[in-house]
């Protein structure tokens, strides 16, 4: 755990400081520098179960039962009060290339409610009432007739419930898909104390391939998402989402990359790949499904490109690279190209006959790992054939600004940073001083690593202080996106702490740093209004027993960072501020260069009794945004900020 970061001033000392009084001079007419309107974004991969237990909504875990080669994992056998019956993984029967394993279920007796098969979900099956779930699966038997099964919601330990069933049948040789809708009335409890079970009545041998279950999903997509982790993200209102992300686009070897040709049509025709953190990817958040997030979203996509490098280290370069850059250039196509294209003529017999908005494509990701120093020729290649092919896209490098391709120079460069607080507070300023004829930047990936699973609110306040210089600099700094996205928080979904937002089956909620997104993305103009500070007290950092014991010096650091943005057309301004400090500062307000200034404004607070507070899946909502009305609005006011708090103050001025 990181340390947390303080005042180390006496108690005589807080009391004296806490009578000063800093000044902040807004030049509302000094509005120079445009402010990127594409700079608060997504970034997502496929990590703490993101997608499979996550977003994507799909209920059944291991679906196509291709987790484990030796083990059916999360089914088990339902076998009644007097049932026998035995199940293994087969390859004898597959229903096709994508799905080559099966679950052979051998029944030699059943009573009359049957023998299954029962799925546990990802940490248990979401019951919502009166909810209706659609769902399918594939089987084939040997049995002659009329094959029937019953399939199920229900709890079958604790306390026995059906929650919902419904039989479906079908009869003759070779593979059938079983298609059903189960519903919920409105007195079944909200729980995930469930299993989803398909059982039968009738001895023989069955073979079960791809089974799939959905609950409502966003947009009432089919393949959809879930709904509430959707509505907190529109509800930051990103410009984009950067997919697949991550260390998912490369994988740990080339078998074992994001392939997206493999990720589109039907479920059952998507073989799925072993991720990059230790668990298996069914793909079903497929590249257009990924597309369609962005639609949903009213988002553009951020669209990495595998270049040839893989985390294991392997790397193609050269003739043996070009493979990887025609897929490249494939799957652009699949996104933009027209219909009478091939990927583009793809993309509307997948559902999609319009193309999708794309202006930027990353080569890669983190490839300053690839210590072969291939990457400044691996993106010189992508780089010349992605801009023969589509000039009016804007490149991005993984890293470094320095290095030049032929005929040209780098567009835009993908910074990355993770840190503590203080690292980040004195980091504020980071981006003050860059080149403004260089490349333009994406924080692609960057995050306040406090907190567990989810930031506490000493993280906000890092991400604060950093989001003010990002925000200051957004002529630059043209996009950011905070990262991880996601984290499943019951035990075993977590492989990377301090993830912007937490869910379970049932539930999701945002973190204290999720809330500092939302409220710095919806408050944004398009000029960056320059400001003059006067009398910004300061801290020192209180160090940790191995920064001690190394000898390194506590950094002294302000205890308020601020920045402020006008909107041209509605006279908006709005001026962002972050008190670190453990008691409340009063801040002196002057408006340089104003119009008229209406005289009710309004604040938004968000803010802690302790820098460990948080908001957790059992207390969502104990750190949240407060918004109050100002009055007495003038050239020169005055504003209370409170100890450890964040505040957008909205100013009308026309």
């Amino acid at each position: 755990m990181l340390a947390c970061f303080c005042t180390s001033v006496s108690k005589a000392q807080e009391r004296g400081r806490s009578k000063t009084v800093t000044s902040l001079t807004l030049h509302l007419e000094d509005t120079t520098r445009e402010v990127s309107p594409m700079l608060y974004g997504l970034m997502t991969e496929e990590i703490n179960h993101a997608y499979d237990g996550g977003i994507y909504a799909e209920i059944i875990r291991n679906r196509s039962f291709q987790d484990n080669e030796k083990s059916p994992d999360y089914w088990s056998l339902c076998l009644g009060e007097n049932g026998q019956a035995a199940m293994i993984l087969s390859r004898e029967e597959r229903l096709n290339e994508a799905s080559k394993v099966a679950l052979k279920l051998t029944v030699t007796s059943a009573d009359s409610k049957g023998v299954g098969i029962a799925n546990t979900g990802y940490w248990g099956v979401p019951v919502h009432p009166n909810t209706q779930y659609k769902g399918f699966f594939y089987a084939k038997t040997n049995a002659p007739g009329l094959h029937l099964f019953t399939v199920s919601i229900e709890n079958d330990s604790t306390a026995p419930a059906v929650y919902a069933s419904k039989k479906v049948s079908d009869s003759g040789a070779g593979w059938k898909k079983y298609e059903f809708t189960l519903k919920t009335t409105g007195d079944v409890p909200r729980t995930s104390d469930a299993k989803f079970i398909i059982r039968t009545a009738q001895t023989g041998t069955y073979w079960f391939s791809t089974c799939s279950l959905f609950p409502p999903t966003y947009n009432d997509r089919p393949n959809g998402n879930r709904p509430d982790i959707m509505q907190l993200l529109a509800d930051m209102k990103p410009a984009f989402l950067r997919l697949p992300g991550g260390n998912f686009l490369e994988g740990g070897k080339f078998s074992t990359r994001y392939d997206w040709k493999k990720t589109l049509g039907p479920i059952e025709n998507r073989p799925g790949h072993m991720g990059t953190w230790g668990y298996r990817s069914s793909d079903g958040m497929g590249l257009l499904d990924y597309l369609q997030w962005c639609e949903d979203l009213h988002c553009e996509p951020l669209l990495a490109v595998f270049a040839g490098y893989t985390l294991g280290g392997d790397h193609l370069e050269g003739q043996l690279l070009q493979p990887f850059i025609d897929e490249a250039l494939e799957e652009i196509e699949y996104i933009i190209g027209d219909v009478h294209t091939k990927w583009g003529a793809r993309r509307a017999s997948d559902g999609h006959p319009a193309p999708f908005p794309l202006r930027y494509v990353e080569v890669g990701n983190e490839d300053f790992f690839d210590r072969s120093g291939s990457y400044n020729r691996r993106f010189a290649q992508f780089y010349n054939a992605i801009k023969q092919k589509y000039p009016q896209l804007t490149i991005i490098s993984t890293f470094g600004k320095d290095f030049d391709v032929p005929g040209g120079k780098v567009d835009m460069i993908d910074d990355h940073f993770y840190r503590n607080a203080a690292d980040f507070e004195s980091s504020a300023t980071y981006y003050d001083q860059y080149d403004r004829k260089g490349p333009k930047v994406l924080v692609g990936e960057w995050a306040t690593r406090e907190g567990s699973p989810t930031p506490n609110f000493n993280a906000a306040l890092g991400d604060a202080a950093w989001l003010t210089g990002l925000e200051r600099n957004s002529d630059v700094v043209l996009m950011s996106c905070y990262a991880p996205l996601f984290v499943n928080v019951n035990p075993g979904g977590m492989q990377w702490k301090s993830d912007l937002i937490g869910y379970n089956v049932l539930n999701s909620y945002g973190s204290p740093s999720y809330y500092v997104q939302r409220m710095f993305s919806n408050h944004l103009g398009n000029k960056v209004v320059p400001i003059d500070a006067d009398t910004v007290m300061t801290q020192l950092e209180v160090l940790n027993e191995k920064d001690v014991a190394k000898g390194r010096e506590a950094r002294v650091l302000p205890t308020l960072f601020y920045v402020a943005t006008r909107d041209a057309k509605s006279g908006h301004v709005y001026l962002k501020i972050v008190n670190t400090m453990s008691h409340e500062q009063l801040v002196k307000i002057n408006l340089d260069g104003h119009g008229k200034i209406q005289s009710k404004g309004t604040k938004i607070v968000l803010k802690a009794d302790a820098p460990s507070a948080t908001n957790s899946i059992d207390d969502p909502t104990h750190i949240i945004p407060v918004r109050s009305e100002i009055k007495d609005v003038d050239k020169d006011f005055e504003q209370k900020l409170p100890a450890y708090s964040v505040s957008v103050i909205q100013l009308n001025i026309n």
